[in-house]
């Protein structure tokens, strides 16, 4: 059965097969350059964006796979979908060029990591480094993060500063001028970050404690 999970997946091991990012197996087949970005994937509200039949033909076409090939790449991307995300340590999330504005990690040659529950398309490994999280989180473990995951009022979140900041928090209220947050670290306040000053904020579904 088709899902949303495996066509991109597939499209994910098609790029990987031929050495190339999402962006650029896209522009292999004269397609825009974002087209198959994660965080075009799902729309603002959460909802699956499916990649379009000719869009998949052209990337078949752009590469020479085909159709019994794209079929067992969406075969077999459904449990690589469901277990394997990036790993990427807090210093990494905070520099530039890691993310794009939706929140997704971008590029292609992470290390990955297998987790023991399935998670949705679009999630990936953040790894806590240093004390600054205690007692909460300790160095090393493990916040699953998913983009694409609705944020609620009560939700242990990540958020990114445009300055690069990179801080995992406790939403108390997301307002229209700030975000208000708590930190899991008692000897830390409630901060509010002004919302131009956000980047991106997204759900934390599952740590490794």
């Amino acid at each position: 059965m088709l899902s949303h999970a495996r066509i991109w997946a597939a499209i994910d091991a098609l790029a990987e097969r031929y050495s190339m990012s999402p962006s650029g197996l896209a522009r292999r087949a004269g397609l825009d350059s974002t087209a198959f970005n994660k965080s075009k994937r799902c729309s603002a509200d959460g909802r699956p964006r499916w990649p379009s039949t000719e869009s998949l033909a052209k990337i078949m076409q752009a590469t020479g796979c085909g159709l019994p090939e794209m079929l067992a790449l969406i075969e077999e991307g459904q449990a690589a979908a469901a277990s394997r995300v990036p790993l990427i340590g807090f210093a990494q999330a905070g520099a530039g060029g890691f993310f794009d504005d939706a929140g997704f990690p971008v590029g292609h040659g992470w290390e990955m990591v297998d987790l023991p529950a399935a998670t949705s398309e679009g999630a990936y490994a953040l790894e806590v480094q240093g004390d600054s999280m205690l007692p909460l989180y300790r160095n090393g473990d493990l916040l699953i993060v998913d983009p694409a995951a609705a944020v609620r009022k009560g939700d242990r979140v990540v958020v990114k500063t445009r300055g690069g900041e990179v801080m995992a928090k406790i939403l108390t209220k997301r307002g229209t001028r700030a975000l208000e947050l708590l930190s899991v670290n008692p000897e830390h306040g409630e901060r509010a970050v002004p919302v131009e000053e956000v980047e991106w904020v997204a759900r934390i579904v599952w740590a490794s404690q």
